[in-house]
């Protein structure tokens, strides 16, 4: 696999330097330079472990994780077929996202990442590959990469009709539940949480709440909004966000965001701010560490920061779930306080 990936690289990099010359060092027109995102992939590879794709926020090289022999065959076997259509259509835009995606989906970030550089060189009017590539450099923990990325997304889609964004790995039910507009929002706020800017992650994620039509977005980028809100002192206007949701109605159309349902409610429960409601956690699972960090942050914001500590670390014992957004999160307090 390892030989087609690099075989597949070059093939596409050749079609880009065909079309765009590689000498020079420069990036696509207009992403050079000032306050824009990259074009071209960081040299943070060039100080990470050999196979390592991070490092953590602590000063841990973070390796991609282990999967289940079924579900690493099958997205082995997703990259091929992505990068079949890739080798047939070097150049367009929908094969090089999904195969970027794939490459992600079995913890390639650093992959991904390049090809969704190229992917910005050959098409640097397309919010997806700002969008997709921004999520990615949050994974690898590089926030103000992903933040110049997110902003450009957001300035691309301006005035722009939003659509539905395809699943690279469906839910149960078969059904996406976002939108291109709703995750370059739900994300650029998410990179500004985790640097601690939340004055600004809370401008972001109130725009995000415009932006989400289903339920699942909705209940998630409430569960953000209200930390943000909570993290800033704001606890009265965090309190009315939760009053002016109809949890239970949301309840009925819940398809992912189950974990932020149950932390919503949480929430919701005047009576418990010292965190005794806080539901059972896995923080072995992505669902897990949303809800684990959710339940950390409500201990840190209410002054029990030890308790808080005593969760985070149980997130991020949990090593194979270190891109999950709740893994980061944890980490990012974990580092603030102090390790």
């Amino acid at each position: 696999m390892a030989v087609l990936r690099k075989t597949t690289f070059s093939v596409v990099l050749a079609c880009v330097c065909l079309a765009f010359g590689c000498g020079g060092g420069e990036g696509g027109e207009g992403e050079g330079g000032g306050e824009g995102p990259p074009s071209s992939p960081t040299s943070m590879t060039a100080v990470l472990p050999d196979g390592a794709q991070a490092l953590s926020l602590l000063g841990e090289p973070l390796f991609p994780p282990s999967l289940a022999p079924e579900v690493l065959a099958r997205r082995e076997q997703q990259l091929a077929e992505a990068l079949q259509e890739l080798e047939a259509d070097p150049q367009g835009a929908e094969a090089i996202i999904w195969a970027a995606r794939r490459h992600a989906y079995l913890g390639d970030y650093r992959n991904a990442i390049d090809l969704f550089s190229l992917g910005i060189t050959l098409h640097p009017d397309d919010a997806r590959f700002y969008r997709h590539r921004g999520h990615r450099y949050i994974s690898v923990r590089e926030f103000d990469n992903a933040i110049a990325d997110f902003r450009k997304a957001a300035e691309l889609i301006e005035g722009t009709e939003d659509e539905v964004e395809p699943d690279g790995q469906p839910n149960a039910m078969g059904i996406p539940t976002s939108t291109l507009h709703f995750n370059i929002l739900y994300h650029y706020g998410l990179a500004h949480f985790l640097k601690g800017d939340f004055e600004v992650a809370e401008e972001v994620y109130r725009r995000c709440m415009e932006a989400s039509v289903h339920a699942d977005s909705k209940v998630a980028t409430a569960h953000w909004l209200y930390m943000t809100l909570r993290r800033s002192g704001r606890d009265d206007e965090a309190q009315a966000l939760i009053q002016g949701l109809d949890l239970e109605a949301l309840a009925s159309e819940i398809i992912e965001s189950g974990s932020y349902l149950e932390l919503l409610r949480l929430y919701a429960d005047a009576g418990a701010t010292q965190g005794e409601a806080a539901p059972e956690l896995d923080p072995e699972t992505m669902e897990g560490a949303a809800l684990g960090y959710g339940i950390g942050n409500f201990y840190l914001y209410n002054g029990q920061t030890e308790e808080a500590r005593t969760v985070y670390e149980g997130i991020l014992a949990a090593r194979d779930q270190w891109a999950a957004f709740g893994f980061i999160a944890a980490e990012a307090d974990l580092a603030r306080l102090g390790g």
